[in-house]
């Protein structure tokens, strides 16, 4: 299950979303490790498998689940110890069904779980033994150790789920004990359909200053090169090297890259020569073989936000475009920095989130909100 154990891999400069959880490697001894499980179906066991090789895996006992009394294991640079009476509850089938159902998680598709409460449905919806027989293969295709958790009831965990899809005078799976009773049987009927009136009476689980995630697709703001500006220029505009004049320190830049590299320096002789500079790549040059301002590392996400206010403040059209990308993640690529590129999801991306932050602000203007504004220091 994923929980909250979300990682990703970069393929390709795409980023692959994940999760992990714990396992043991036999390499000549056990090794306590991490197995990394991906949305593209591929599985890290000390090596990066597809799931028909780590389903071979598995049946190798490369990745073990049997754990023999006495064995010596293995956590890396953390602690060696050897099994003692060791008990574990998967087999190699159950692992790769578990394995299985979360690349169908991470990829938001029904998994073994999700697909038996389809059968079920489609059973109480048509009580047919037909549909009843569907119902039982599906809830005998979640593994084992998932079943309890398929109702989301912590109190009577999966109970009724098993009676219902045996039915009454039946034995779940050739099980032990006594048949269902009529009785219980009812009692699992009247759950469902308590369980049914109550996820359709449930109000939607929306937070209440709106969802979590952006409804619009994410846009990739990707490098230009700017000879003349286009009469349409999309969301290239939305570049800090799109030509578009911006005031700072009383002087005003010809973009709002070029207003960044001279605030980065307090020579005046560079500062000049980067508002003159013909191409941004020139100003950035000028500007690293000047003096870097005292703190500027600590400073230059203030600047770029105040710079990029500036810009959508004093070119409206622009500001247009911007607030035309909805609630879009915008993806900035900087070839010069992982600070203010995404740069294939290796960089930290702050002109995308600083460009949704200002877009933000546009917006809470054209809804009249009045947002405070920062208080004067004394002294």
């Amino acid at each position: 299950m994923i929980g909250n154990r979300i990682t990703y891999r970069t393929a390709d400069g795409v980023r692959v979303p994940g999760t992990w959880r714990h396992a043991f490697i036999r390499n000549g001894d056990y090794f306590l490790t991490d197995l990394f499980i991906y949305a593209d179906g591929l599985i890290d066991c000390w090596g990066l498998v597809t799931l028909e090789e780590f389903a071979e895996k598995l049946r190798c006992g490369w990745v073990a689940t049997e754990l023999p009394d006495g064995a010596r294991v293995s956590a890396h640079d953390l602690a060696a110890w050897r099994f003692s009476e060791p008990r574990t509850w998967l087999t190699p089938e159950l692992l790769l069904a578990e394995v299985r159902d979360t690349i169908d998680q991470l990829n938001g598709r029904p998994d073994s779980t999700d697909r038996c409460l389809a059968a079920v449905d489609a059973f109480l919806a048509d009580r047919t033994e037909e549909n009843r027989t569907a119902a039982r293969a599906a809830y005998l295709g979640i593994p084992e150790t998932q079943r309890h958790y398929a109702l989301g009831d912590m109190d009577r965990k999966d109970w009724p789920l098993q009676v219902l899809v045996t039915g009454p005078g039946e034995h779940l799976d050739g099980a032990p004990g006594e048949p269902v009773t009529q009785e219980e049987y009812d009692d699992a009927i009247a759950y469902f359909e308590e369980r049914a009136r109550w996820i359709a009476q449930r109000p939607a689980r929306v937070p209440a200053d709106g969802p979590a995630t952006p409804f619009a697709p994410a846009i990739h703001l990707y490098q230009s090169h700017f000879r003349t500006v286009p009469d349409d220029p999309g969301t290239t505009a939305l570049r800090n090297d799109f030509p578009a004049p911006v005031p700072a320190d009383g002087v005003t830049y010809p973009s709002v890259a070029h207003a960044y590299w001279a605030l980065s320096t307090t020579d005046p002789d560079a500062r000049a020569a980067i508002r003159e500079a013909n191409t941004v790549y020139a100003a950035r040059d000028i500007a690293a073989g000047a003096s870097r301002r005292d703190g500027w590392e600590q400073a230059r996400t203030a600047v770029m936000t105040a710079l990029l206010r500036a810009k959508y403040t004093r070119h409206p059209a622009l500001a247009r475009i911007l607030l035309d990308t909805h609630d879009a993640t915008l993806v900035y690529d900087d070839s010069d920095s992982g600070f203010w590129g995404d740069n294939g999801g290796r960089g930290r991306n702050w002109t995308g989130r600083l460009l949704e932050l200002v877009r933000s602000e546009l917006r809470a203007e054209q809804a009249g909100i009045a947002l405070p504004e920062p208080a004067a220091t004394e002294g």
